[in-house]
């Protein structure tokens, strides 16, 4: 299965934290699935931490890609059709980064593991 991570999945993934959902740590868990991080996640994560709202236990920019690679999570590239998708959407949510990634989920075929409720009021595959 493919399937895309919400930052905070990615997030609680890397740091254990009991939020991530039994389900979505067996997904995430399981070597023979392809695993996505949007690029839009990696902004997300450096305007959190530049404000100081995320503490990681490094510097980010390593951090985050010895995360990726570690945990054979591929980076997926926000590309023109991705942002124009979001144009196409209900306005159900109104975090911009959480938009972008349901129209790459969208675009891409794939569910997107998520605690977001207002993420599963589109027609997107959620695993929680």
């Amino acid at each position: 299965m493919r399937a895309l991570l919400d930052t905070h999945a990615f997030l609680w993934w890397i740091t254990d934290d009991p939020q991530l959902s039994p389900k979505a740590r067996e997904v995430i868990s399981y070597g023979g699935n392809n695993l996505f991080l949007s690029a839009a996640s990696g902004w997300e994560i450096a305007i959190k931490a530049n404000l100081g709202k995320l503490q990681l236990p490094a510097d980010i920019i390593p951090f985050v890609s010895e995360q990726l690679a570690i945990n054979s999570i591929e980076p997926l590239p926000v590309r023109m059709d991705h942002a124009l998708h979001v144009y196409t959407l209900p306005d159900f949510h109104r975090d911009p980064f959480d938009r972008l990634l349901v129209a790459q989920a969208q675009l891409e075929n794939m569910p997107i593991l998520t605690a977001d409720p207002q993420i599963a009021q589109y027609p997107v595959e959620v695993i929680w």
